[in-house]
């Protein structure tokens, strides 16, 4: 006697349709703004002569990250330019900066409920768990009849695959405050508010920073592997590489890949180390 299965994927395609019947016109008016927005950001910075967003971007590394760094951005990005893969990879910076922007806005304040409030900890950690487990090809499917194709549906996939780490290190940063200081904090009468933005925040800093850099590079992959739904940049560079079987080219935006990922990961990283939590511990 065979056991009848369970008919999940059924019930899961009726939610998305009844979302989609009902809150479509919704979703895709937002698509539209935020497209709109994504193609400003996208204008804006290839308004700038390559020389000069490679020199600023190079500056920039060398305040926060030295010399080296440095140096090495400018080779990587020179390098971007003379591939021919300078727009691509703009396109791909800005949606990994959008992303990271809105991942991290919502990641952070929930991180903090989760620290302050043990209830909606055992809420968001299991939730956490589903969402750093499911493969990443999975958050592309319902994005598409909500958002269609785009990098809208790219940046709303990559968001909740990249959320994860913000708010998991975030609660992690403030849990970890020493119990000594917590402790001295309340017996001077300390209310809730002043403990968290007075000490636990501030010592939690390299943490969340790590937390960060981690958003950074999920979202970075994440945008590549979303090229399969239309997001462009360096990743649409990558698929066309495979449909046409061009490995050549392939390997040179997948190099463009890599050099962003480490400009981005070792200024982020200098930031994490240069905070004064960080340099007492």
């Amino acid at each position: 006697m065979s056991i009848p299965a369970i008919p999940l994927a059924r019930g899961v395609e009726a939610a998305i349709e009844y979302l989609t019947l009902h809150f479509a016109f919704l979703t895709k008016a937002l698509s539209r703004l935020v497209e709109t927005g994504v193609d400003a950001l996208v204008d804006a910075m290839l308004w700038l002569p390559p020389w000069l967003f490679i020199a600023a971007l190079s500056g920039l590394a060398w305040k926060l990250a030295g010399r080296r760094i440095a140096v090495f951005a400018a080779a990587g990005l020179l390098l971007v330019w003379n591939l021919g893969l300078w727009a691509p990879m703009v396109s791909t910076l800005a949606l990994v900066l959008i992303a990271t922007l809105v991942a991290v806005s919502i990641g952070m304040p929930l991180g903090v409920l989760a620290a302050v409030f043990p209830g909606v900890k055992r809420v968001v950690a299991p939730a956490l768990d589903f969402m750093q487990t499911m493969p990443a090809f999975v958050y592309l499917i319902p994005a598409i009849p909500f958002f269609g194709l785009g990098p809208v549906s790219a940046i709303v996939s990559t968001v909740i695959f990249a959320m994860p780490p913000a708010t998991r290190l975030t609660y992690l940063g403030i849990e970890q405050t020493p119990a000594e200081l917590v402790e001295a904090a309340d017996a001077f009468g300390a209310t809730r508010a002043q403990k968290l933005f007075k000490i636990q925040l501030p010592l939690a800093r390299p943490t969340i920073m790590a937390g960060v850099n981690q958003t950074i590079m999920l979202s970075l992959s994440m945008v590549v592997i979303a090229a399969m739904i239309g997001a462009k940049g360096l990743g649409g560079e990558v698929w066309k590489a495979i449909q046409r079987f061009e490995p050549g080219k392939g390997f040179e935006a997948g190099v463009g890949v890599v050099i962003v990922a480490i400009i981005l990961d070792r200024i982020t990283q200098a930031v994490a180390r240069k905070s004064p939590a960080a340099q007492t511990r």
